[in-house]
């Protein structure tokens, strides 16, 4: 095995320190994501914590985030374990790093910034990835939606949200109006209120769980 010399070593060390590797159209650095072509009639979600059991016979499936962050900050943590894994699917979600309202704004920042640079990292790969959307109050619109063209398909949850709804609507609204997306993968029952191409998922199919 051919051994990486000091001067690689230290491009891999810096690499993952700075995380700068991606281009970034904002202030933040936020990287950029291309949009994702996939057809998405017949999409079947899985979760990542799911991987590892389940792969054979579920290569189409698209896997998502839709977990507990302690279920998955290993994607961001350590990339590499997971690519692949991760390659054997039809696609994949970036991951739903928590964005929740009385989170200090430079964490929420920080969170949307991972879930960026893991849907670069794996669009590198050659992925196909559908970036996930979160956010959490008025605040956050200024950066939560960063990184995604206009148009592109996009993931949100419903799932533990029904008691917000006003709070969700706010910020579906704020998405429709900075990205416009062509189609929304709804992973728990929409709203009626959600305006646009709407593909519910049943989390069911994907979880085995019934969730508010």
């Amino acid at each position: 095995m051919k051994r990486d010399s000091l001067k690689e070593r230290k491009e891999k060390i810096n690499n993952k320190l700075l995380r700068n590797e991606f281009p970034s159209d904002n202030k933040w650095g936020i990287p950029k994501l291309a949009k994702a072509n996939i057809e998405v009639s017949d999409v079947k979600l899985m979760g990542f914590d799911r991987i590892g059991r389940t792969v054979l016979g579920n290569e189409d499936k698209v896997i998502h985030f839709f977990l507990d962050d302690s279920k998955f900050n290993c994607v961001y943590d350590k990339p590499e374990n997971s690519l692949k894994k991760l390659a054997r699917f039809k696609a994949v979600l970036t991951p739903d790093f928590s964005l929740y309202m009385d989170m200090p704004p430079a964490i929420q920042i920080n969170n949307v910034f991972k879930n960026r640079w893991c849907g670069a990292y794996w669009q590198d790969y050659g992925f196909t990835v559908i970036p996930t959307i979160g956010w959490s109050n008025e605040q956050s619109f200024e950066y939560c939606f960063l990184g995604i063209e206009r148009r592109s398909t996009v993931a949100v949850s419903t799932v533990g949200n029904r008691r917000s709804k006003d709070d969700f609507m706010k910020g579906y609204d704020a998405m429709f109006e900075r990205i416009n997306p062509s189609i929304v993968l709804c992973y728990g029952k929409p709203f009626q209120e959600m305006r646009g191409d709407v593909v519910y998922i049943s989390y069911l199919d994907s979880t085995g769980r019934c969730c508010a």
